[in-house]
């Protein structure tokens, strides 16, 4: 909330309360009403931040630039664990930087995109009997929800 000065060395203060980007994603947050040009920041770990930009040019350059960066540098995620069990589980995402050049780096999301389209699109065609209830539901819920923001 303060005013930011580069001259000033950031606290550990400043450093705990940073908010990574990587595998982020920044969008209008559509669904916020009470206040105009707010954008919504959903993070690796499915933590929602909202801002509110002055005007609505400024709030669309804050969401194209974070986008940028979550594209650019994030690195490809790890496969997600595999168990005995039917549970879905996420992949895990790195907090690294990517070691794909640009071009790499946006052949790998368009591949990715494909996969995911594919699989959001297999989930939905087999949802679960309405007679389910529990684990089965919300697993099928918590899949259908990873694959959508993916």
């Amino acid at each position: 909330q303060d005013e930011y000065k580069p001259e000033k060395a950031l606290s550990e203060e400043d450093l705990k309360n940073a908010v990574s980007v990587h595998h982020a994603l920044a969008s209008k947050a559509t669904d916020y009403e009470k206040k105009p040009n707010v954008l919504k920041l959903k993070t690796a770990d499915w933590r929602v931040l909202l801002f509110q930009a002055q005007s609505q040019e400024e709030m669309q350059t804050w969401i194209n630039k974070i986008n940028c960066v979550a594209a650019v540098f994030s690195a490809p995620p790890f496969p997600a664990a595999i168990g005995s069990q039917k549970k879905f589980s996420r992949p895990l995402l790195p907090a690294t930087t990517t070691k794909l050049s640009q071009d790499e780096q946006l052949k790998s999301h368009e591949t990715k995109l494909k996969q995911i389209s594919t699989e959001l699109a297999e989930h939905r065609s087999y949802p679960p009997d309405k007679k389910l209830k529990g684990k089965e539901v919300d697993d099928y819920k918590l899949k259908d929800h990873y694959l959508e923001f993916e």
